[in-house]
Order: C-alpha cells, then sequence, then structure tokens
C-alpha cells in the first residue's frame, strides 16, 4: 500500500511515478526521489508559490501601511525605525549586567537561558535588516552561511544567529515579497490609469521570463513597479504572450485601467497586444537601435568596421599591447581608457567602438609602431590603420551621435518620454538628409537609417496618441508641426467629458432644499475651482 502524502506540496503536484512527479501548473516533470520534496518546492517558487512563507511573521509589521513614495520597484525597501509600527508592549530587553539579577530573582539555569536569548522583536528586526542586505544588494544567499558573515554578527551581537540561506529563500523573502505585494495592489487600487511596459528575455540557464512593469502618476509623481518576472515554459506565440500579460494584470485588478502598452518591436508582441486591444506604442530606444543597425548591411561599412575591429580584437588579446598602450596614452596625456569590441545585440556598441577609436587613434598609432608590438602585429598580418579610416570614423561619429544621444534621452524612468518621439524624429528626419557636402560614404549612411526611421510609428492611432502626448509635454508644447488644431480639439474633448463627470455631484451638493440653484457668482466660482 503507498504511503500518504501529507505535504502540501502535492496539491500542486501528480506524482507520475516513484522518482517523478508532474507539476499542475506546466506539466513539467520534476524529479522527487523516494517522495522528496524539496525540487518541488524549488520549482514552486518560480510560480512564485511558497509554502514555508506562510506562518512566517517577520514583515506583518509592514502590512496596510501608506504607500512608500517610491519611483522604482527597485527602491522598495524595508522601512526605518521611525516607519515601523510601534509595538504597544514592547518586550523589555535583558541586559547583560549582572547586577540586573537582585536577590529577589533566583539564578537557575532557565533564568540564565532566557536571559541569553534575545528577545522575539529583537530577533525579527535583525531578520529583516539582514534580509534587506542580502536583496538590496543583491548578495547571494550563501553570504549568510559564510564564515566571516558569521563572524561579522557575531562581533555586533553575540546572542544573534543570523538564518540561513534556506530560511531566506523560502520563508523571509517570499513573506516580504507577499507583504510588499500586498501593499502595492492596495496602491494601484487608487490609480484610474496605467500604462505597462512588457518584454521577454532568456537566462543564461536557457529560461525564459515575461516582466511585466506599470507606470502610473501619484499626486503628480510618476511612478514605477514591476508587477512580476514570470517563467514560462511555452512556445511564445502572440496568443500565449497575451495570457501571460493577462493573468498577471488581473493578478493586481489592473487589466481595465490600461492605456497604452510598451513593447518591443518583436511579431509576437504585435499579435499580443491585438488581442488584448491595448494601444502599442512600440519602444523608441529599440527601434532607434535597430535603425543603428542597418549600417552593418552597408558594404563600405561592413569593410571599414572589420579593419576596426581587428586592430581592437588584437589589442584587447594581447597582454603587451596593454600595456604598451598605456605607456602612449601617459605620454600623449590622454584618457587611461580600454578600446571597446562592439557586439551587434548591444545597443549604440558601433559608435562607442568608433568613439573610443577616435579618443584613443594617436595613442594606437603610436603603440603599432613600437618595436614591442611591430613584429608580432607582422606576424599575425594585421592591417594597418590609415587617414582614411579616421576621416571615416569622424564622419561616421559626427553622423550617428544625435542617434545614441537620442537613445539616451528616451532610456528615462523618471520623466515622461512618450511626448519626446514626435520632435525627436523630426530632429532625425533634418539630420540624416542627404547634402551636398557629404561624401559617399556619409550618405550611404543616412540614407540606410532614416530609410528604417520613416517606416516607423506611422498607425493612426499611435499619430495621435503621441501628437496628444507632445502637446501636454511643456517641453515640447508649441513645437510640433503638423496636425496639432486636429490634436488640441481631441485634448479638449477629453478634457470636457472628464470635467463632465464631476458637475453632476457638484450639482447635487450646491443645490438648496427647496430646488433651486445657486446665483451665477457661485456658479462661476464653481467652474473656477474645477
Amino acid at each position: 500500500m503507498p504511503k500518504a502524502k501529507r505535504s502540501k506540496v502535492w496539491l500542486y503536484f501528480s506524482p507520475k511515478d516513484s522518482n517523478n512527479a508532474k507539476c499542475n501548473k506546466c506539466n513539467k516533470v520534476i524529479a522527487s526521489k523516494g517522495g522528496n520534496t524539496s525540487n518541488l518546492m524549488k520549482h514552486l517558487a518560480t510560480h512564485k508559490i511558497y509554502l514555508k512563507a506562510e506562518a512566517c511573521t517577520v514583515f506583518d509589521c509592514l502590512r496596510e501601511r501608506e504607500p512608500m513614495p517610491s519611483t522604482s520597484v527597485g527602491s522598495v525597501g524595508l522601512p526605518g525605525p521611525s516607519d515601523r509600527e510601534t509595538d504597544p508592549n514592547p518586550e523589555k530587553v535583558d541586559t547583560d549586567d549582572d547586577s540586573s539579577l537582585t536577590s529577589a530573582s533566583t539564578v537557575t539555569p532557565f533564568t540564565l537561558a532566557k536571559k541569553a536569548n534575545l528577545p522575539k522583536v529583537k530577533v525579527e528586526e535583525l531578520h529583516r535588516s539582514v534580509t534587506r542586505f542580502v536583496v538590496m544588494g543583491l548578495h547571494s544567499f550563501s553570504t549568510v552561511e559564510s564564515k566571516w558573515f558569521r563572524e561579522m554578527t557575531t562581533a555586533l551581537n553575540p546572542r544573534y544567529r543570523p538564518p540561513s540561506r534556506d530560511d531566506l529563500s523560502n520563508t523571509l523573502i517570499p513573506a516580504w515579497y507577499s507583504v510588499e505585494k500586498q501593499n502595492v495592489i492596495q496602491e494601484l487600487a487608487q490609480v484610474k490609469k496605467a500604462a505597462i511596459t512588457c518584454d521577454g528575455w532568456t537566462s543564461v540557464a536557457q529560461e525564459h521570463y515575461v516582466t511585466v512593469t506599470v507606470h502610473y502618476t501619484s499626486h503628480s509623481v510618476i511612478k514605477q513597479k514591476v508587477l512580476n518576472t514570470k517563467a514560462v515554459y511555452e512556445s511564445q506565440t502572440g496568443l500565449v504572450v497575451a495570457d501571460e500579460i493577462t493573468s498577471i494584470l488581473v493578478e493586481f485588478s489592473l487589466k481595465t485601467k490600461v492605456v497604452a502598452a510598451t513593447v518591443d518591436n518583436a511579431s509576437n508582441m504585435d499579435v499580443a497586444l491585438k488581442a488584448l486591444k491595448f494601444l502599442k506604442v512600440g519602444c523608441f530606444a529599440h527601434t532607434l537601435n535597430l535603425a543603428a543597425q542597418k549600417v552593418y548591411g552597408i558594404t563600405a561599412v561592413t569593410k571599414w568596421c572589420a579593419r576596426l575591429r581587428a586592430v581592437v580584437v588584437w589589442l584587447k588579446r594581447s597582454t603587451m599591447a596593454k600595456t604598451v598602450l598605456q605607456e602612449k596614452q601617459r605620454l600623449l596625456g590622454l584618457p587611461d581608457h580600454s578600446v571597446i569590441l562592439d557586439v551587434r545585440t548591444r545597443w549604440n556598441s558601433l559608435f562607442l567602438m568608433v568613439e573610443r577609436f577616435l579618443e584613443q587613434y594617436p595613442a594606437i598609432q603610436a603603440a603599432s609602431l613600437d618595436q614591442r608590438l611591430r613584429k608580432p602585429m607582422e606576424k599575425d598580418r594585421l592591417e594597418r590603420l590609415t587617414a582614411d579610416d579616421f576621416e571615416k570614423a569622424e564622419e561616421f561619429v559626427n553622423t550617428m551621435r544625435l542617434l545614441y544621444t537620442s537613445t539616451l534621452c528616451v532610456s528615462s524612468e523618471r520623466s515622461p518620454t512618450c511626448g519626446q518621439i514626435l520632435p525627436i524624429l523630426n530632429k532625425l528626419e533634418v539630420h540624416f538628409k542627404v547634402a551636398e557636402e557629404d561624401t559617399a560614404f556619409t550618405s550611404a549612411v543616412k540614407e540606410k537609417v532614416w530609410g528604417d526611421l520613416k517606416k516607423r510609428y506611422q498607425d493612426e492611432n499611435v499619430q495621435n496618441f503621441l501628437q496628444e502626448a507632445t502637446l501636454m509635454d511643456p517641453r515640447f508644447k508649441g513645437r510640433l508641426v503638423g496636425a496639432v488644431a486636429d490634436a488640441w480639439d481631441r485634448l479638449e474633448k477629453v478634457a470636457v467629458a472628464s470635467l463632465t463627470e464631476e458637475l453632476p455631484m457638484e450639482g447635487i451638493q450646491d443645490t438648496d432644499e427647496d430646488g433651486s440653484d445657486d446665483n451665477d457668482e457661485d456658479k462661476a466660482e464653481k467652474h473656477v475651482n474645477i
């Protein structure tokens, strides 16, 4: 007769055989040799289910507090001493002074043991501090079990025993997460409209995740919260992504509050947002990066980059080259910077490689003439750089710098960026217009980049949304070209509609008992207040 399974973990798994169990959520088979549940509980953690955290009360003092004035999820932390709820009956901490034991109290092994133990309130406070140290400092869980960490905590308080890595990963951090999640849900309940950003990424272990971040305003302050980073085990088709986003939004009661969603330019994201009926605003920084990568398709740029890249790779590979380059930098008074190698999937890496090459060109040329490097370079048949390569580098940097600066401008979470898209596109259109004095190299770069950018943001709904965002941004008010009058009309209608929703309630409050309204002067004051 099989042994009865008493662990709560089996509520989420179905036994497949004596050594394996299948997850009821993702249908993944997990090893559970001999009924062992450790692997099963670790797998449940990927679904944000923590069974050990249910009985943890360390973070209960953080519940039902006012939302922290945070601008990003990274700044959500444990409160300081002034933020914590005070215990109405704080437990008195025994002192280490033997004089505290009066003649009225008998010294027994039990009283000595009680004196040696820290009060529960103090232990929980120290546990919160250790958890905050690990989480906010991005330390590994094994830190709390290292010899030097234990030695430090013992020196600070010999009576305190820090939590183990198992306590951190399965109890304390999940309990903190649960409390903070409820606080976020409570704060988002007061939000009327919000926007989201969504992106998928793959870890080093080849596990795919989807992250959803919500953006909203509270008391005229922009805030962001990372709602979830969810592990996914299905092929990321558009409909699957839509279901994953929906489940996260429903969990935080945001499904009906989303105005727009910002995603990358992947086709599955396009299908997902169409299924969700959200307005898609493509990530502008990603769009600029896609346009910048188009220069790799220019033959002249590809051959020129290959010569630069070969020199950069050789300098980074040789230890002697690094030493010689640093000597030449000191002699020429140049910054002690290393050369940069471009990576095609990394944003702006080609621009940064060429910019650093320009900065260090005198030192690179001097190093290549040094006797310690000349023979190895000739042996490797490394092609020497010429003045023409330097001129092309100058042209490339002057042409692409505005694109790089634009990427930095819109990569901000502390200020609104949607209203910047149209003004920046107008600026880029003028900048990338081919001029008569441009060389063939510069003309090819300009045509390739703007040829890709001009195809973006052509949808009518997206255009209207961006126009309204630009007009509402005081930095660009009055600078928008095009159908400005239509955009102002749309904004006026929205403003009137929102005011109309409030007028009936105020009319009821300002009406006399006999049904007569206030005089004209009172009505005028009422509209001014609105």
